[in-house]
């Protein structure tokens, strides 16, 4: 069974730093696209930031300079980079791969990690 396992998620002080890593567990022959978003208390989730696996990235505006998102697709892991971390950047932070293939070519859509908290405060 392909599970996306996050972690590295934390308390840390405005200005600080945290790295999140998520990895696929699983039999997993390629993944597509890979991302972060985030659920603040009381609002929607919301996209952070995107790599394809060929290593195009895309950031929220309200990140971008900040965050770095990268992947290592031989260990199936990809990770989030943040930096300058402030108040407004705390929310549980989920991982996301859009699609996974089996090794058998099953493709599996719409994976998700169970969520890491982040907070940022004084």
């Amino acid at each position: 069974q392909v599970q996306l396992v996050e972690s590295g998620g934390g308390l840390v002080q405005p200005g600080g730093s945290l790295r999140l890593s998520c990895t696929a567990s699983g039999s997993i022959f390629t993944i597509g696209i890979m991302g972060w978003y985030r659920q603040a208390p009381g609002k929607q989730r919301e996209l952070v930031t995107t790599i394809s696996s060929g290593g195009v990235t895309n950031y929220a505006d309200s990140v971008k300079g900040r965050f770095t998102i990268s992947r290592d697709n031989a260990k199936n892991t990809f990770y989030l980079q943040m930096n300058n971390l402030k108040p407004e950047d705390t929310a549980v932070y989920y991982c996301y791969a859009n699609q996974i293939m089996e090794p058998g070519g099953n493709w599996l859509y719409d994976n998700w990690g169970q969520g890491t908290q982040v907070t940022v405060s004084s």
